[in-house]
């Protein structure tokens, strides 16, 4: 949710499409100042996906999830006693990056002109989402990857390579698909243009 957040705020300010530069189809009709707008809405959907995953897995498990904080971070509980119901805990923890490697599987598999500000972001979401939870994020003490290491008879190094292995094919996907290039650069009126502008 923070990195959501963080990056809706962050790409308020990043560089607008010019309307004489050739964009992605799904945004010819979108005004040139909303590309990054668009993507970072992309991307917080792709994060409430992977939150809204947890809380739903954990009602259907029949249990009762609720959001508190962990060190200063708002934290989706699963209300699962992970010492009787392991397995419940695991399928609760890793519910958020199997959906947003589902989304991403959709978005690069369901054939329609694709390419848009909005799909970039969800897809650029789920890469991010799943390369901090495989390094920086791996040994938080509720990091799904910890939390699933600790229910079952996976390593974090084992599961980091399952997630991590999805996303990078995803990541290749992207890179082999011409409806995606230049996937982080927006076109401006001097060119193409990388970064933030306040």
């Amino acid at each position: 949710m923070v990195v959501g957040l963080t990056s809706l705020v962050l790409f308020i300010g990043v560089p607008a499409a010019a309307i004489s530069q050739e964009r992605p189809s799904g945004d010819r009709t979108a005004p040139p100042d909303n590309y990054w707008r668009r993507f970072a809405f992309g991307f917080g959907a792709s994060i409430l996906a992977h939150e809204s995953a947890h809380i739903l897995t954990s009602i259907a498990l029949g249990a009762h999830p609720y959001i508190a904080f962990d060190k200063g971070r708002p934290t989706v509980y699963s209300g699962i006693n992970s010492d009787d119901h392991p397995t419940k805990q695991f399928v609760f923890s890793a519910a958020g990056l199997t959906t947003q490697a589902l989304i991403d599987e959709v978005i690069l598999d369901v054939p329609h002109s694709g390419g848009g500000a909005i799909e970039r972001g969800m897809l650029a979401s789920g890469i991010g989402t799943t390369l901090f939870y495989i390094t920086l994020g791996r040994n938080g003490s509720v990091s799904d990857i910890a939390v699933m290491a600790r229910n079952s008879s996976l390593s974090k190094t084992q599961l980091s390579l399952i997630f991590g292995g999805f996303s990078a094919i995803h990541a290749w996907r992207i890179s082999r698909d011409p409806w995606y290039e230049h996937f982080f650069i927006g076109p401006t009126e001097d060119g193409a243009a990388l970064g933030f502008r306040f």
